[in-house]
């Protein structure tokens, strides 16, 4: 049930960008609202269940379609940019479970923001590329002179340009692909599971080092706070990263930063200050990479199997950050076990990383022909 909610919102690039995301949006405010109202442990876990399904969409169909809609270049510094309000989110939650201890008026107050989404029904337009795509070439061609004209730019060659490019498509002979598209040929099929395995990475240890540096000697709110304020300039750090070393560097770079600083966690003498210390510069390096692989994700899939590429990637980091509360708990079993597994695995998707292109200032594919390229 799970996967095939998640193939309506996510996976299946049938239905394009907004009418996913709109679906999602609506979702995520019923479920998260009517969460506060559970009145047993059945109903929250379901509620709760369909909450992250929810999630998931907005996340990943906003960025699939932000980065459609921006030209390359600026696509790096949106694309990054858009992971700022993330990183607000989690600096403000010790905020709010300083003040709301009770669960059932925090999850009101975490919830109730979605309504300012629904004005997104009346504000954003489908994705052009995605139009071109699926052979709705006078839709696309609409949009882009809407926007034109707000930038005060000439109107004049987006039609003939339009029907050029989507005759480009065509001659591809190629529909929007199914999800198994990502496995079918050999290069696609190797840099899905590498960029795969990252978002593994990031899922597994951005929350797992956070949870982990909660359970650092000290007051919980105030570490959590401590790990969330790192994230914003680590997030800033990335755009000028990813300008100037790439997509591949910075992502291999940041993963060795987190890795080796976890590992150091294991060697240092045990004290609460240098834990919470290289655990903050590990989840530091953490936020860079989970920037820089939103980013990668979005420039490396194909338009026709984007939203099925990022959105599997967005599962597996998901997989990830479910066993991240299980790794970061064995502390209470061997101290060592946790920053190692964190230090471990980073330095695994870095090595993986190998043969992955760089993407940097290239134009999107369309096609999966362009994919394989």
């Amino acid at each position: 049930m799970y996967l095939k909610l998640k193939q309506i919102f996510i996976y299946n690039s049938r239905y394009g960008r907004r009418i996913p995301f709109l679906g999602a949006v609506f979702l995520q405010l019923i479920s998260g609202v009517t969460t506060a109202y559970s009145v047993n442990w059945y109903m929250f876990t379901t509620l709760r269940f369909l909450l992250a399904v929810a999630t998931g969409g907005t996340m990943v169909t906003s960025f699939v379609l932000t980065m459609e809609l921006i030209g390359a270049k600026y696509r790096d510094t949106v694309g990054i940019i858009y992971q700022i309000p993330f990183n607000l989110g989690h600096l403000t939650l010790p905020l709010f479970g300083y003040y709301l201890r009770d669960w059932n008026m925090f999850q009101l107050a975490i919830s109730l923001p979605s309504v300012l989404f629904l004005s997104y029904y009346f504000l954003l337009p489908e994705s052009p590329r995605w139009l071109l795509t699926a052979g709705k070439t006078e839709e696309a061609a609409k949009i882009m002179k809407v926007a034109a004209k707000r930038n005060n730019l000439p109107t004049d060659s987006i039609q003939s340009t339009t029907q050029k490019l989507a005759v480009e498509v065509s001659n591809k002979n190629e529909e929007h692909a199914s999800f198994l598209a990502l496995f079918r040929t050999p290069r696609l099929r190797a840099r899905t599971l590498a960029i795969c395995f990252n978002w593994f990475v990031c899922g597994l240890c951005f929350f797992g080092v956070s949870q982990y540096i909660g359970h650092v000697s000290g007051n919980i709110f105030t570490n959590v706070a401590i790990s969330a304020s790192i994230q914003v300039p680590g997030t800033l750090v990335s755009i000028y990263a990813n300008k100037i070393l790439g997509r591949k560097i910075t992502l291999i770079s940041s993963n060795c930063v987190t890795g080796l600083s976890c590992l150091l966690i294991i060697i240092v003498p045990h004290s609460g200050a240098s834990h919470l210390t290289l655990g903050c510069i590990g989840l530091w390096g953490m936020s860079i990479s989970f920037a820089t692989v939103y980013l990668y994700a979005g420039e490396l899939f194909p338009t026709v199997v984007r939203n099925s590429g990022v959105g599997l990637s967005s599962t597996v980091a998901r997989i990830g950050s479910m066993i991240a509360p299980f790794v970061a708990t064995l502390s209470h079993t061997s101290a060592w076990l946790p920053p190692l597994i964190f230090g471990v695995v980073p330095l695994v998707g870095a090595g993986l990383c190998i043969i992955l292109p760089d993407t940097r200032g290239k134009k999107l594919p369309d096609t999966l022909e362009e994919g394989e390229a």
